[in-house]
């Protein structure tokens, strides 16, 4: 038995009310992320010179909690930067592994062997009441910092030598209080990157990275891989300090500085700044599982809400294609658009554009990753991370909204 005209006309004007959707997002996002700048397109001899100091010209901060199979490696990259001189402090948050000792261990070596940068590993064993882990050792640091500048990364990332100069220079160049660099994700497989890239192209839809430095626009930026902020502003806004019980600090601050006025920026930089951020198609599901209810400040029907619009996503388009006529085009064109964003975002996502076909089942596997942050959470009453539980009651009265 076929459909009944009703429900055709509606998938009909569903499915087309979408694909227009997306063709208008691809082509804002086709024009906009022009707007964003490359920094591995820019001629350095166009960017400012950096001051003369006898200091370093910024801190770099890498909070690492059992991290022992990475923070070697991100410590040595960050010794090799080239072109500037950096305060490296290296925050051994209560690991029960190798962490702190290979933390000792690069920073006795750095200092044997000389060079421009400086490098201190600072060991907390205990966690204050009201605070996250994570958000108590930035601070921890940043109160002991003595650049200018501070740049907040984490504990599994790997520079590039002229990353943290560039990135630096352009800053200055731009005037900028807050610059957010964009991560390179490194994948082992085509499944990998369909599913890392459903994230960001999702998220477009709520910030529009070419709108971050217009004061006027909401938009915003934060990446837990890249904050660079000046030290100033930082403790204007409050700091981490002022985020104790924040689960997503890094999205947060770009909040901050962005409502307090300063002026923001995000840049590109393919190759500089690397990062496993996901192993295996379910990867992202690990990921945020600590992260995906927060990013909706813990509330359930803002959630259910939003798994709502992504199972829209996942389900709409499929239903067109099978449906023929005129409804197909609908789906046709709708995959045609998704295939332009992922083609107009490829300097941000470096994925292959024909990922942007996977796209249903990529969304899935987020969908899945949302619905269990959230279930997860409420039945544990809170965020478990790291070893440490995060009650829930608690980290709804300091989540506040996005407003």
């Amino acid at each position: 038995m076929g459909l009944s005209p009703v429900p055709a006309h509606i998938l009909l004007y569903a499915s087309w009310v979408l694909a227009l959707a997306w063709v208008w997002k691809a082509l804002t996002v086709l024009r906009g992320m022009t707007l964003v700048p490359d920094l591995t397109r820019i001629d350095p001899g166009s960017l400012p010179a950096l001051p003369a100091t006898a200091g370093p010209h910024i801190t770099v901060i890498v909070p690492a909690c059992n991290e022992a199979d990475s923070i070697e490696a991100t410590l040595r990259s960050l010794l090799a930067s080239t072109g500037l001189h950096l305060e490296i402090l290296a925050v051994n948050d209560r690991s029960t592994d190798a962490t702190g000792a290979l933390m000792d261990q690069v920073a006795a070596e750095a200092q044997a062997a000389g060079g421009p940068h400086r490098l201190r590993a600072i060991h907390i064993d205990g966690l204050p009441p009201g605070w996250l882990g994570k958000t108590h050792a930035m601070a921890v640091a940043a109160a002991q910092a003595a650049a200018p500048w501070l740049l907040f990364t984490d504990g599994d990332v790997l520079f590039a030598p002229r990353a943290l100069e560039l990135g630096l220079r352009h800053a200055i160049q731009e005037k900028a209080d807050h610059l957010v660099l964009g991560l390179t994700v490194l994948f082992h497989s085509f499944a990998e990157g369909a599913v890392f890239a459903s994230f960001p192209v999702m998220g477009l839809w709520a910030i529009r990275l070419w709108k971050v430095a217009d004061p006027r626009a909401r938009d915003f930026f934060g990446a837990g891989g890249f904050n660079l902020i000046r030290r100033d502003v930082y403790k204007q806004v409050g700091g981490f300090e002022a985020l104790r019980l924040e689960v997503i600090e890094d999205a947060r601050l770009g909040w901050m500085v962005k409502r307090a006025g300063f002026a923001q920026r995000v840049a590109l930089g393919p190759g500089l700044v690397r990062v496993r951020w996901l192993r295996g198609v379910f990867g992202l599901v690990r990921n945020l599982e600590k992260n995906g209810f927060a990013g909706v400040r813990f509330r359930v029907d803002v959630a259910l809400l939003a798994c709502l619009g992504l199972g829209v996503q996942i389900l709409l388009p499929l239903a067109a294609l099978a449906s023929g006529g005129w409804t197909t085009v609908a789906g046709l064109v709708t995959y045609a658009a998704i295939v332009l964003t992922y083609f107009g975002a490829r300097r941000a996502l470096v994925v292959p554009p024909w990922l942007g076909l996977f796209f249903a089942p990529a969304v899935a596997v987020l969908l899945f990753a949302c619905l269990r942050s959230m279930v997860l959470t409420l039945a544990r009453g809170g965020v478990e991370w790291r070893g440490t539980r995060y009650p829930l009651a608690e980290l709804r009265r300091h989540a506040g909204s996005w407003r």
